[in-house]
């Protein structure tokens, strides 16, 4: 580790104790990676006050697979046991906040890395209360969940501890919550937030996360509003003038030249050459029939009608993006929906639902697996055959964003007689990190992992399967790249295939194009999945979101007015947002859509000749693929 300057022995150094080297443990250093040794300085010269005068704060933001964890594990050890003067160590205790489905991943990876002869950690769970932390002299690193840290707040606040780490922190963006205002009661100046989807479109939230790590550090709100918060959001306004503009750029840089000396945000490109081969494909998949059918009597009705009118009141579009989004998942989805909401909504919830009743025909069947009435698991069931005849040793996660959606795919493993294991919102969290460690043991029997993205998801290691299906789409892209990231990480063996399914031509195409548009702060889509009340679209918005192109095979390769023959060629291209290329027609440029990378993937469209060995067999169901390899340069 980096001695400390002059100014630092002074301020911290009072004592004179002489001046020694703190050094990681050897037996931990032989397991890290370069960007992993660098991260470890970077937390140890921040929780040491060397980069920011007066403050011992970080976040850590590095993307998924990383290894965040390993890197706070080998700086609580060191510290344990080391310091810069006299070999003093700095911490006597820390703490360890994370997400309940995580608390077990953590006291394993401990184990992992430093063995139970090392250090013992204590992790709060059914069996073992924070009571017994505090009388035990044994245990110098407390593992708690959020829920179980505001439960048992009061005994904590009288222990005294030298590290908070906050794991999954992103969840801290608002200031006046409960769990917020808890940790900041606690006596600890060094704090550091984990999160791989930092908050990056809301500048209050990055405010909020900002002050938990390093108090004061950007001043008080109404300060920080005045000059940053404002100035950027009125720049990026189109409204803007050159001099506002040029004000906004200068207070962002402004503030990213502060905010950098304490966070350190690295991607998945680092650690690439580690792993092995990946091949991700956007398959399109056709409507069927049925679907079809019912999504245009559904944009032809006089309640999406209303919505384009702004005569509706309340939030109808809402309903009607919700109807949409359960519709290309499957029909029955939304029939379930209907005839849930008539009888138990209020009363004008109801009449929406009631209105939607009618798109169904009285003899409709509710089995998913009745007739063939979706295009995605119509794909889906094509390729799970695919996988298990061709590679029958190879397993699968299967993603959805829905408990719904769920269902219905654990009834259509059933139907296949695959065997397959599951984790949602309603698994005991006490059980996931078991289901987990089962499903990737090499003796596990089951064929497909069945995850709810939202209920668990996170920081969960799915390296047992090598093939990924993400089944649907959310209006936050993070969500949708944490789902891909189970298989593709360290410890994964074999080429990994991922699969995104979206439908031809519906609000699906739209919400891809959004994740991929440069909206925002940072090139995310702000999470629309958000309360009602907070979601807002204009008319042209709504109107664009309920269009459906039937004639086209992928209005995504539309939009890149592609010449390049669906080889892959990237071609000519002018500029990230893809105005009109040389040699074509029209005005893309105003749909301001941002897909360079889609150019350099293959393009194949069904009536072209592909042979990919999973995704043929379907290839009837399928309109158009787009494709990319990314190859590991070590293994």
């Amino acid at each position: 580790m980096p001695r400390p300057s002059k100014y630092h022995q002074q301020v911290f150094n009072k004592c004179g104790y002489p001046v020694v080297d703190v050094v990681v443990d050897p037996y931990v250093v032989v397991h890290l990676r370069p960007h992993q040794k660098e991260g470890i300085l970077f937390l140890y010269e921040c929780v040491m006050g060397m980069r920011v005068s007066g403050q011992f704060g970080a976040i850590l933001a590095d993307e998924m697979g990383l290894g965040k964890t390993l890197q706070c594990i080998s700086l609580i050890w060191t510290l344990l046991r080391q310091g810069p003067y006299g070999g003093k160590p700095v911490l006597k205790k820390a703490l360890i906040v994370t997400p309940g489905s995580l608390v077990k991943n953590w006291r394993k990876e401990f184990q992992k890395w430093l063995g139970t002869e090392r250090m013992r950690v204590f992790a709060v769970d059914q069996d073992h209360k924070v009571e017994e932390f505090l009388v035990s002299p044994l245990y110098l690193v407390l593992i708690i969940s959020y829920e179980m840290l505001l439960r048992s707040l009061e005994p904590l606040q009288n222990l005294s501890f030298d590290l908070i780490i906050c794991d999954e922190g992103h969840r801290l963006k608002n200031s006046s919550i409960k769990t917020t205002s808890a940790l900041s009661s606690l006596s600890c100046s060094r704090r550091i937030i984990l999160s791989g989807t930092p908050v990056q479109n809301d500048l209050q939230e990055f405010y909020a996360l900002i002050d938990f790590v390093n108090p004061g550090i950007l001043g008080s709100l109404s300060t920080y509003r005045k000059i940053y918060e404002e100035p950027i959001i009125r720049s990026r306004e189109p409204s803007a003038n050159k001099e506002e503009k040029k004000l906004g750029e200068e207070r962002a840089a402004e503030l990213g030249r502060l905010t950098g000396l304490f966070i350190l945000r690295r991607t998945q490109e680092v650690i690439n050459r580690f792993l092995p081969p990946k091949i991700e494909s956007i398959v399109f998949c056709k409507p069927s029939a049925p679907q079809l059918e019912l999504y245009k009597k559904l944009l032809n009705s006089r309640l999406v009608k209303c919505c384009l009118q702004g005569a509706a009141e309340g939030s109808p579009h809402l309903v009607c993006i919700g109807a949409l989004k359960k519709l290309c998942n499957h029909p029955c989805l939304l029939y379930k929906t209907i005839q849930d909401k008539s009888s138990g909504a209020g009363c004008e919830e109801r009449s929406v639902y009631e209105a939607l009743a009618q798109l169904f025909p009285h003899d409709y069947s509710t089995s998913p697996v009745s007739g063939p009435e979706s295009g995605k698991l119509q794909v889906l069931t094509k390729l799970l055959v695919a996988i298990k005849e061709r590679s029958p040793l190879e397993r699968v996660v299967l993603v959805s964003h829905y408990t719904q959606t769920l269902n219905i795919l654990e009834d259509v493993c059933q139907q296949h007689g695959y065997k397959c294991t599951r984790l949602d919102g309603q698994t005991p969290v006490a059980h996931r990190q078991q289901i987990v460690d089962g499903f990737n043991s090499k003796y596990s029997s089951d064929f497909i992992f069945l995850l709810s993205s939202k209920a668990g998801g996170v920081g969960l290691n799915l390296v047992g399967a090598c093939h990924l299906i993400l089944y649907d789409i959310d209006w936050n892209p993070a969500n949708d790249l944490q789902a891909m990231a189970r298989v593709w990480r360290d410890g994964q063996q074999r080429t990994v295939h991922i699969y995104r399914l979206l439908t031809t031509g519906t609000l699906e195409e739209k919400i891809y194009q959004r994740q991929i548009s440069k909206q925002g702060l940072s090139g995310a889509v702000v999470d629309l999945a958000k309360k009602s009340e907070h979601i807002r679209f204009s008319v042209d918005e709504l109107r664009d979101l309920f269009t459906l192109h039937e004639n086209s095979d992928c209005v995504t390769h539309d939009l890149l007015e592609c010449d390049c023959a669906h080889t892959g060629d990237p071609g000519d291209v002018t500029d990230d947002n893809f105005g009109p290329r040389r040699g074509h027609r029209g005005n893309k440029a105003e749909k301001n859509i941002s897909m360079s990378e889609l150019m350099q993937w293959k393009h194949l469209p069904m009536r072209q000749d592909w042979d990919d060995p999973f995704l043929q067999p379907g290839k009837e169901y399928i309109s158009f693929v787009f494709q990319n390899m990314t190859n590991s340069l070590e293994c």
